[in-house]
């Protein structure tokens, strides 16, 4: 058995539904979990209709819900015939949605986010479930909600792997054990992304979670293999819309990807390795578009295996120098109140470094969480802080290239390793 996913770039069009389904077609020969993101930048745009409907702002989230509602209409709309069953699925969800936004929101920004956001997932895999029945593969869509158990860390759910796994088996490995006769073989569709609590309540794991979701699904399942499919032909040592000069890895260790996803590599999330190390379980990253090509193995390798440099870019970066009002050095009192805020507010730390009297990290921007965590050390630090700042990380850096790479920018801060060398740039 294996576990497939396909995001939101898949998804994107009718054209992209269909040939996902080709490409599930061609892999039928075995038991397939099929994990699906929301379509094209849905996610986005339901970030867009949270704001809305979190200000109260009812012109902004009537033209917000409109606009997500006619997208999925319009791809509905050159999939199926105007009669077919979907119609009634995809409107009801989108019924839902209206009437849950139309009421007072409550103070749980983090919680509304949620509940709003996780729609995306439950449309673009009703649609792909639907169309696959359509062409003959037949399926059966099941709700990740009651499949991936979570704590109630709202935007950053953490799963209960116990009762996760257990839910798992229960509900999809007999299903997927279950012969259909012809050489067909059953195939489950699910949601990437989305979880639920032991109350009921949805929950997120966490932007871009997807690719986790798809691990948890394999680990619980002892799956053969996962599968992410992207637009990119592989794991490239940097973004193609970045750096002009890519190469293509083809295969690389556990510890290398998990590595590179650490310091923000886009292609893999980071919780994604984890689960499938553990285990063994491979994990190939292939193009859906050229599906006939190899694309990238994620497996054990010896540790001293070579790679070539690889360039990640985070952009929108905060760079916040935090100073004890005292004077007093950086040390483990001090650095426990600082950890301790970031801890409870939530924000993760891309690049930290310490002086004496000061310490410095660096972090995404986020509406929310950043004045939060400002307002927070303030009770205990001054500060000083740069935003609209971009993070260079280069793995196995060659000084050769780093001129290049921060030609007329100005390096702010500067941290490098054995294999890794960071840059805040302004």
């Amino acid at each position: 058995m294996k576990v497939f996913k396909f995001g939101g770039a898949s998804v994107q069009s009718a054209d992209g539904i269909k040939n996902v389904a080709s490409i599930i077609s061609q892999h039928s020969n075995q038991p397939l979990l099929i994990v699906v993101s929301a379509m094209g930048k849905i996610t986005n745009q339901l970030e867009i209709l949270t704001e809305a409907f979190m200000e109260s702002n009812v012109v902004a989230r009537e033209h917000s819900y409109a606009a997500i509602k006619d997208y999925h209409y319009n791809i509905l709309n050159e999939l199926f015939e105007k009669n077919h069953n979907v119609f009634l699925k995809i409107e009801q969800i989108f019924h839902h949605l209206k009437l849950y936004i139309e009421q007072q929101p409550g103070t749980n920004y983090n919680f509304e986010y949620d509940r709003i956001v996780s729609t995306g997932e439950i449309l673009s895999s009703q649609i792909l479930s639907h169309y696959l029945n359509k062409v003959g593969l037949n399926n059966q869509w099941m709700d990740s909600r009651n499949l991936i158990i979570t704590n109630a860390s709202y935007r950053d759910a953490q799963p209960d792997w116990n009762q996760t796994s257990q839910a798992v088996k229960n509900k999809i490995l007999p299903y997927l054990s279950n012969s259909l006769g012809d050489n067909k073989h059953p195939i489950v569709v699910t949601q990437g992304f989305i979880g639920g609590t032991t109350q009921g309540f949805t929950t997120t794991l966490g932007r871009e979670g997807s690719d986790f979701s798809a691990a948890i699904f394999a680990f619980s399942l002892d799956a053969e293999e996962v599968t992410i499919w992207k637009d990119v032909p592989g794991l490239l040592n940097a973004d193609p819309k970045i750096f002009k000069e890519t190469v293509l890895l083809p295969k690389i260790s556990y510890q290398e990807a998990i590595e590179l996803s650490y310091y923000g590599a886009t292609v893999i999330h980071p919780k994604t390795l984890k689960p499938l190390l553990s285990k063994n379980i491979p994990l190939r990253v292939k193009s859906f578009i050229h599906p006939e090509k190899e694309g990238s193995l994620i497996h054990k390798l010896p540790v001293t295996a070579k790679y070539p440099a690889s360039y990640i870019f985070k952009f929108n970066q905060v760079l916040l120098s935090i100073m004890p009002k005292d004077f007093s050095f950086i040390a483990e009192d001090n650095l426990s109140l600082i950890f301790s805020s970031f801890a409870r507010i939530g924000v993760k730390i891309n690049l930290m470094q310490n002086s004496a009297i000061s310490f410095s990290v660096c972090f995404d921007k986020d509406k929310t969480k950043t004045p939060a965590l400002m307002k927070d050390l303030e009770k205990n630090f001054n500060l000083r802080h740069n935003e609209n700042l971009e993070l260079i990380t280069i793995r196995h850096y060659e000084n050769a290239v780093i001129g290049n790479i921060i030609k007329d920018r100005k390096v702010l801060l500067e941290q490098k390793n054995r294999t890794t060398l960071q840059l805040v740039v302004s």
